[in-house]
């Protein structure tokens, strides 16, 4: 229910109909105030008297009717209807009635013009001005210069006051207009980030696996067939197994909701977890990469974003290996802490024992977005990474991720 009225609060009919509320209940108040003022005149001290109604007054309410009609326009016209009610004052002054009411809406009217178009409301309020010292001096002869000068000042005082809270408004809606548009453009760019994350980590392994084994096929497919065709059933068993991640991936990003009228392929999550690293190893050892998992602590289900990071992690560790080390072993080493987990993927740099098809340069050596991957994967979960040379040689990727 409280997400159904948040919806609700923010959407744009709901605005747009709140809007329209304002509008019309400073219509129906300046009609009415337009009639109160017209009856503290002398001579329609009836008005608001229901049984002493007559032809006239029920006239003079349909005139005010009438004179706050234009106020509706108020959203699509605002200078229009400024201009409209500074013609009603005119005309007040004329028959000798100044409503107040005309006034405040001519204050109210300069402030919102200033939120929409400033150079407008400072014209506006000018002539505003100017009007009524010219009114006060022309309509009501008993009134001196002073009198026009302090009316007219009073009057410039309070658009003054209404301009700059317009201003202030406006300023303050183009900033978080601003705002909005930079966290809508930063979570964009979030999650082109995970999608590309995702698909590197998905994919590079799975394409390093089968260029070390296309390799190796080409270089024994004369002398050794057997081993030709175990190379090749690798290959053909990767590259499903990366269709499937990349069609479960792509069906992820178009549809937010699974739609029970299509039947799923696929499982829309993306695949991964600690409990699959033994397959992974499996799947490496295919390219001439032994790889040795070492388990610690008491083994449990973290939350699905740690498992899968901390797969992903030690996925590009162990691709990183298979492409550029030139080792035939590393070693992987989970620890299951109290309060989270560490991961540590070791190599031991080219030991003369490469497989025919891998190329013999270190880890560090890599090019593309591998180690930054994994480096932003563990500073999104406020965790700790490490990467570099080791002294005795190879490489070593080490990660603290809290849970």
């Amino acid at each position: 229910m409280e997400e159904l009225l948040q919806r609700l609060s923010t959407s744009k009919r709901m605005t747009w109909l709140t809007d329209q509320a304002v509008v019309l209940a400073t219509t129906c108040f300046y009609a009415v105030m337009l009639c109160w003022s017209i009856a503290q005149v002398p001579h329609h001290e009836g008005l608001f008297r229901f049984p002493g109604l007559g032809p006239f007054q029920i006239q003079m309410m349909g005139l005010c009717v009438v004179l706050a009609l234009p106020v509706l326009l108020v959203r699509r016209l605002p200078a229009a209807v400024f201009a409209v009610v500074l013609g009603e004052s005119v005309l007040g002054d004329v028959f000798g009635v100044r409503p107040w009411i005309v006034f405040v809406l001519l204050v109210v009217l300069g402030g919102y013009i200033a939120v929409r178009r400033p150079k407008a409301a400072a014209f506006a309020s000018v002539a505003a001005v100017a009007v009524a010292f010219v009114a006060n001096i022309d309509v009501y002869p008993g009134e001196t210069l002073g009198d026009a000068v302090q009316w007219a000042g009073g009057l410039a005082l309070w658009f003054a006051v209404a301009w700059v809270f317009g201003g202030v408004y406006r300023k303050r809606r183009e900033y978080l207009e601003a705002l909005q548009e930079q966290t809508a453009a930063r979570v964009v760019m979030a999650e082109r980030l995970r999608i590309a994350r995702e698909l590197h980590d998905s994919v590079a392994h799975s394409i390093g696996i089968i260029t070390v084994l296309s390799g190796a096929a080409a270089r024994v497919v004369e002398t050794k067939p057997e081993q030709t065709r175990q190379a090749l059933g690798g290959i053909e068993t990767t590259s499903r197994e990366t269709l499937l991640g990349l069609q479960r991936m792509l069906g992820a990003l178009r549809r937010a909701e699974p739609d029970d009228a299509m039947p799923p392929a696929a499982p829309l999550a993306p695949a991964g977890s600690l409990a699959d690293v033994p397959r992974l190893a499996e799947r490496t050892a295919d390219a001439g990469v032994r790889v040795h998992v070492a388990w610690r602590g008491e083994q449990r289900l973290l939350p699905p974003e740690i498992e899968l990071s901390a797969f992903r992690i030690i996925q590009e560790s162990v691709t990183n290996v298979v492409r550029h080390s030139g080792a035939r072993t590393c070693r992987v080493a989970v620890g299951y802490e109290p309060k989270g987990v560490t991961i540590e993927v070791v190599d031991d740099g080219d030991d003369g024992l490469g497989g025919p098809g891998r190329p013999r340069h270190s880890a560090a050596g890599a090019s593309g977005f591998g180690l930054l991957g994994m480096r932003e994967r563990v500073t999104l979960l406020s965790g700790q990474f490490s990467a570099g040379r080791r002294p005795e040689g190879g490489f070593r990727v080490t990660a603290s991720l809290p849970a």
